[in-house]
């Protein structure tokens, strides 16, 4: 039974012998009911308004054809990006850490000894002062 379609008594419709067998044949292929096979065609029609006097091919053709163009517009420009900002500004960023002089860092190896001054040499400078000459 179709789910939602459980009260509803059935209609005949007057279709010729060969489309019956083939519409059957569909239905078995789409796993569905008859009924339910008609209601998805219809929707399908009248979600996408395609006419089923028109032939859908073309245009999902023509469909296809514009998204390629599409794609490979924007693929150009992204190129033209890369090649006109993106690889100028890596260079000229690239050559100022190159020109940057590197930091000399000296090791500590050994610890180097500030000279104090020697008391001595302070009594030394302070007795010449004192004494006359």
């Amino acid at each position: 039974m179709d789910k939602g379609y459980e009260k509803e008594r059935f209609e005949s419709l007057k279709i010729k012998v060969s489309v019956a067998k083939k519409f059957r044949l569909f239905c078995k292929k789409m796993s569905k009911s008859q009924s339910m096979t008609l209601q998805l065609m219809l929707d399908f029609f009248e979600e996408n308004g395609v006419s089923p006097n028109e032939s859908i091919g073309p245009q999902i053709q023509t469909l296809e054809n514009l998204i390629k163009k599409r794609i490979n517009g924007v693929i150009a420009i992204v190129k033209d990006i890369e090649k006109n900002q993106t690889k100028p500004t890596v260079a000229m960023i690239q050559s100022l850490f190159e020109q940057a002089p590197e930091k000399q860092t000296t090791l500590i190896l050994e610890k180097k000894e500030l000279k104090k001054p020697t008391q001595s040499s302070y009594r030394e400078n302070k007795k010449s002062e004192l004494e006359p000459d």
